[in-house]
């Protein structure tokens, strides 16, 4: 049984990558017909999937152990070189789009390739190639900062993510000062995390000038692979956001204020939703897993297969510990046709969410790992969140395997993607202010934080605890600093989840038909169409927001809270 310890690493010559597809794409373009270029576009898809499986074993190793010096040194060279990967994949699009058998392709594969194509050719020129080396670098350097931390905190030196359950302490002094502690550390840093942001936005507006775009924005939006809707459509989304979510979410907030007890909810009373703590665990991360294959037993047999496949190939590293970067992520290893999970449990609840959200990615390309094409085996980004996190809602009728009191994990589960919701939109908002204006200070852009937060947050309140007083929360949001733009996209899709939640509730055997119907397609469709594909309604629609959230605070408030 190959295990993913054993999964073999080998770092590609991407020169010598680059040579092999330029002569495979002259041959493609003397081909006489169809059928010839489809088995030259096979050969070019094994080496763009080879290179694909060690860069992703490489980060997967780096992330595991900071540490690790080799892996380390291989995802440097991977950062340092991803401008070539880049290119790879521009030049082989712009052949397919010039194809004299387009046609023939097009019907062969589907209209989704050569719309990902359009925006990959558009996205990049060897003009830029150090431009994005530099980029990938820059994204790197905040990851590892982050990941250093050391944090002295109750007799003992502890992670950013390790720190988390004091956060959510029901004590609220334990609550402060690991805030403050947190705090300390990303005010000690706070310098250093402005300086690669100011250089990330500068060097990336200076690709899209390279491109020919007038800013940052249509180039992150191509990258993002964002085909039916556009920046118009998000505008709107934001703005349902702010008049039929957030009222909502403020409601949520004044109730959690009255449950716990405080006269005014503090920014670090936000984690506790509970007087007598939130609902966390019964048991340890190797029980949690274990239980995990009794509930995919249950519900489903395709889920049964898949969990047993992860669990006997061990493709789960959830464990936090020094040295680990941060964060969850669910990746996949093209050459083994395994995915692979990466989470930080640290005895929350959070730990069950991440569970649920990553074994939902994963069940996805697992089950469209069979598709021809590599660029079909995910969806786009915020197809993908779709699958996640309308796995939390489908695995419900389990958690009892998980908490002594579901109920409770449920009305926090629930409130907390509600209030999700608004500060989602407040990262897209305030990333397109940003990118709007590239020359922003600093300051300037904390100070945007700030004003954004008030639109979309205005219940928050920080008591005065720097430097997040000042408006450098973000500065905790990696995607801002490694994936731009990747945000909405969380928030597109929780509606969609949403849907899929109160599906499950009135009937759960076609609603769950829907989702491994949705899972199959993979990235076959953009995003409308695939939402369109499970029966579900577009967030972009006018009332989808406001049916769905009357619909769960109906939910929520038929939860007796008061037990809890």
């Amino acid at each position: 049984m190959t295990t993913f310890k054993d999964f073999q690493y080998q770092r590609p010559d991407l020169n010598q990558a680059r040579q092999t597809v330029d002569e495979l794409l002259e041959q493609f373009r003397q081909a006489t017909s169809a059928e010839q270029q489809i088995q030259l576009i096979s050969d070019i898809n094994d080496i763009r999937k080879d290179i694909d499986t060690n860069l992703n074993i490489a980060y997967s190793r780096a992330s595991i152990d900071t540490s690790d010096q080799y892996y380390s040194d291989e995802r440097d060279y991977f950062d340092d070189n991803g401008a070539k990967i880049v290119a790879i994949d521009a030049v082989y699009f712009e052949a397919l789009l010039t194809s004299e058998y387009r046609e023939e392709l097009e019907s062969h594969y589907g209209k989704q390739l050569f719309d990902l194509a359009y925006n990959v050719v558009h996205s990049y020129s060897d003009e830029v190639e150090e431009l994005i080396n530099q980029e990938n670098k820059l994204s790197s350097d905040y990851s590892k900062l982050i990941a250093s931390a050391q944090i002295q905190f109750d007799g003992k030196e502890l992670t950013l993510a390790q720190m988390s359950p004091y956060t959510q302490s029901p004590d609220r002094e334990t609550r402060i000062a690991a805030t403050q502690a947190v705090q300390g550390f990303m005010g000690e840093h706070l310098d250093d995390i402005d300086a690669i942001y100011d250089q990330l936005v500068k060097v990336r507006h200076q690709i899209a000038l390279t491109l020919g775009f007038d800013n940052f924005i249509e180039l992150g939006y191509m990258r993002m692979q964002r085909i039916d809707y556009n920046q118009e459509m998000v505008a709107s989304f934001r703005r349902q956001i702010e008049e039929f979510v957030v009222p909502v979410a403020n409601r949520l907030y004044e109730q959690q204020a009255e449950r716990i007890g405080v006269d005014k909810l503090k920014f670090y009373d936000e984690g506790i939703m509970f007087l007598n703590g939130n609902e966390d665990p019964k048991d340890s991360a190797e029980v949690i897993l274990e239980n995990g294959r009794k509930m995919y037993h249950e519900l489903s047999p395709e889920t049964d297969e898949f969990y047993q496949y992860m669990m006997e190939h061990e493709l789960f590293d959830v464990i936090a510990k020094k040295g680990k970067e941060g964060g969850g992520y669910c990746t996949y290893i093209d050459r083994y046709r395994a995915p692979f999970i990466f989470a930080n449990f640290n005895t929350t609840d959070h730990d069950i969410t991440v569970l649920t959200h990553e074994a939902g990615h994963a069940f996805q390309v697992y089950s469209s790992r069979d598709v021809e094409v590599p660029d079909y085996i995910w969806p786009t980004h915020e197809a993908c969140e779709i699958h996640s996190m309308s796995m939390e809602f489908f695995t419900y009728p389990w958690l009892d395997l998980f908490f002594s009191n579901a109920d409770k994990f449920k009305y926090k589960h629930l409130t907390d993607a509600i209030q999700f919701l608004p500060y989602g939109v407040a990262v897209d908002e305030f990333q397109h202010g940003i990118y709007e204006n590239p020359e922003l200070t600093p300051s300037e852009r904390r100070s945007l934080w700030k004003s954004i937060e008030e639109k979309y947050l205005p219940h928050r309140d920080y008591d005065g605890i720097m430097p997040i007083a000042d408006g450098s929360y973000w500065h905790r949001q990696g995607h801002i600093f490694n994936s731009p733009f990747y945000y909405i996209d969380y928030t597109l899709a929780q509606v969609c989840a949403f849907q899929f939640f109160r599906r499950s509730r009135q009937d759960f055997a076609s609603a769950w038909q829907d989702y491994l119907h949705l899972c199959h397609l993979g990235g076959s469709l953009p995003f409308n169409a695939l939402v369109d594909e499970a029966n579900l309604a577009s967030p972009f629609g006018t009332g989808t927001l406001k049916d769905i959230m009357v619909y769960l605070e109906n939910y929520i408030e038929h939860i007796d809270a008061s037990e809890f």
